[in-house]
């Protein structure tokens, strides 16, 4: 039960309270039971408190100060928290429906087999907060922050996700069933065993169009949209490079100012910085934004760390152009011969400074990457209109026989 002395000055008003809670800093106050309901607690300092089990419904508890309190069993069921400093706060089993967390600071709180029915997470930050198995039908997360926030087997049927920031975040064995997801940001999220049907990836005022998968939500909603589309492909097809070199303080000022040079030129460089010892998670991730390349431009001064790289890309991917660079001063790694030769590759242009890369870029490395681009793009569309079978007839109607 409370503490009867905590109990009777928090009752004589928050100003009162708040003067109580100054002098006894190191104190923790012991409000467990206690009988809330409806209580004007607004900006209260209730730091680390102790509120299992107490009776908080329809309680304004808007801007109070709640760090690290315990909620454990608590009943909060329509109360206003608001703006509410809850951090590292424990909602464990707790009865939230209903009540008002928007803009509240809930990071590392932990809602572990909490009801939030219907409860209104508008705006929250919920950094690295645990959700495990909580009840949150229904819940309002427009525009919340859930990066590294747990949801394992969280039940988040028909939330409303609208705008909200997913990094990193556990959503594995979660029921998402129709959560609306427009403007949604995902990224690394984990989503094993997660169901996630009927998700609703229009606004609002929009005819409802539905997916069945969270990380695509965002990219299938573009795709609706044709000049976005457009501008995307474009880009993809036509303007990303991709840069490969060696990282050290030293040659990475080299690559930057390939990258500056480059966004000069209107291309968008991808700049890919990764750890010597290459794990298979890396060339896989440098092969598919070779994909997406127009060409790639590799730096093979001192550059050992690359060559893998450039031997699968060069292998796997023939129709795009490999311009390498290399200091005059260096010379061309023995492991390169397997690839020099083959067609994707652009003879080395060598370079005695950095200022005079730069000056000779357009015309010593951007324009014949470019070219050879543009070369293989015009191959390859004359493949695809020979060989592509929607140019072609599939059959040919043999002539009916005349009835002699």
């Amino acid at each position: 039960m409370a503490n009867p002395e905590h109990l009777a000055k928090l009752k004589e008003g928050v100003e009162a309270w708040n003067k109580w809670k100054a002098k006894h800093i190191l104190v923790n106050p012991d409000l467990s039971g206690a009988d809330l309901r409806g209580k004007k607690l607004r900006e209260a300092d209730l730091d680390r408190a102790d509120l299992r089990r107490a009776k908080l419904q329809r309680a304004d508890l808007t801007q109070a100060n709640l760090f690290g309190a315990d909620f454990t069993r608590a009943n909060l069921e329509g109360a206003d928290l608001s703006g509410t400093m809850l951090s590292e706060a424990n909602f464990t089993k707790a009865h939230l429906a209903r009540a008002d967390f928007r803009d509240a600071n809930l990071s590392e709180a932990n809602f572990t087999d909490a009801d939030l029915h219907r409860v209104d997470l508008g705006g929250t930050n919920l950094y690295g907060a645990t959700l495990h198995r909580a009840f949150l039908r229904g819940a309002e997360f427009t525009g919340a922050h859930l990066r590294e926030a747990d949801f394992q087997c969280a039940d988040l049927q028909g939330a409303d996700l609208r705008q909200a920031m997913l990094v990193e975040t556990n959503l594995e064995g979660a029921n998402l069933t129709a959560c609306k997801v427009f403007g949604i940001s995902v990224w690394d999220v984990r989503m094993n065993g997660a169901t996630q049907s009927n998700l609703i990836i229009t606004p609002h005022h929009r005819s409802v169009i539905q997916v069945d998968n969270l990380e695509v939500a965002q990219f299938i909603y573009l795709l609706l949209n044709n000049d976005r589309v457009r501008k995307v492909i474009e880009t993809i097809n036509s303007k990303v490079v991709l840069i490969l070199g060696r990282f050290t303080e030293r040659r990475k000022k080299v690559l930057d100012a390939i990258r500056d040079e480059l966004r000069k030129r209107d291309y968008l460089p991808v700049l890919f910085d990764f750890d010597p010892a290459s794990s298979q998670t890396t060339i896989d991730t440098i092969s598919t934004l070779a994909h997406m390349s127009r060409f790639i431009v590799a730096d093979l001064t001192d550059a050992k760390s690359i060559l893998g790289e450039l031997e699968r890309i060069t292998t796997t991917l023939q129709l795009v152009p490999v311009q390498l660079i290399l200091q005059k001063s260096a010379d061309i790694p023995p492991m390169a011969d397997s690839f020099l030769a083959r067609q994707s590759v652009l003879q080395p242009y060598y370079y005695v400074t950095q200022e005079q890369l730069i000056a000779s870029l357009t015309a010593q490395v951007i324009a014949p990457a470019a070219a050879k681009a543009e070369e293989f793009h015009e191959k390859l569309a004359a493949i695809r209109e020979q060989y592509l079978p929607w140019q072609q007839p599939r059959c040919q109607k043999r002539p009916r026989r005349q009835k002699r």
